[in-house]
């Protein structure tokens, strides 16, 4: 009986290659397990293991892993979250802008404009404002905000009566 090999190849580097050359296939998506994939497979490994010859010498690893898939998950969960209440105070706070003066920077010409908040977009990049009739003024251009109802100015001589004063938000 005899067995035959394959002829052996060199390579760049003058060393012996045997055998052919392959392919490597992947697919990611096989790489990652959902929670209840996991959970399945652990339940598996559990109910065909023998009890008296674990296949792990670290019996507490499955329950290390399913912690830390836990952990990932409720962090994204935490983000998921906190990018959701973000996007609430944003668009609660171009809403309360209605009717204020502001004066924004306009990012095409760089200069700073003045006029009354008419209304409010809601876009996929966040809230955007109408204001003095140009659309699409983002909220972090917005250098300074008059309150409705309020005047600036000084004036001089007598009055009789009662003053309003003036609030102003600058925003930095």
């Amino acid at each position: 009986m005899s067995i035959s090999t394959p002829p052996a190849t060199t390579n760049a580097s003058g060393q012996a290659q045997q055998g052919t050359a392959g392919s490597t296939i992947s697919n990611s998506s096989s790489l990652a397990l959902n929670t209840n994939q996991f959970l399945n497979l652990m339940m598996d490994e559990l109910q065909h293991q023998d009890p008296l010859n674990p296949s792990s010498s670290d019996p507490t690893q499955y329950l290390t892993e399913l912690a830390q898939m836990t952990a990932v998950e409720q962090e994204t969960n935490t983000a998921q979250n906190t990018q959701t209440t973000a996007q609430a105070q944003s668009v609660s706070q171009a809403i309360s802008l209605i009717g204020d003066s502001v004066t924004y920077l306009d990012q095409a010409t760089g200069n700073k404009v003045t006029g009354t908040v008419s209304s409010v977009q809601i876009t996929s990049s966040g809230p955007t404002l109408t204001v003095a009739g140009t659309a699409g003024v983002h909220l972090g251009s917005i250098l300074n905000v008059t309150a409705a109802g309020t005047t600036t100015g000084t004036t001089t001589g007598t009055t009789t009566g009662t003053t309003t004063g003036t609030t102003t938000t600058t925003v930095p």
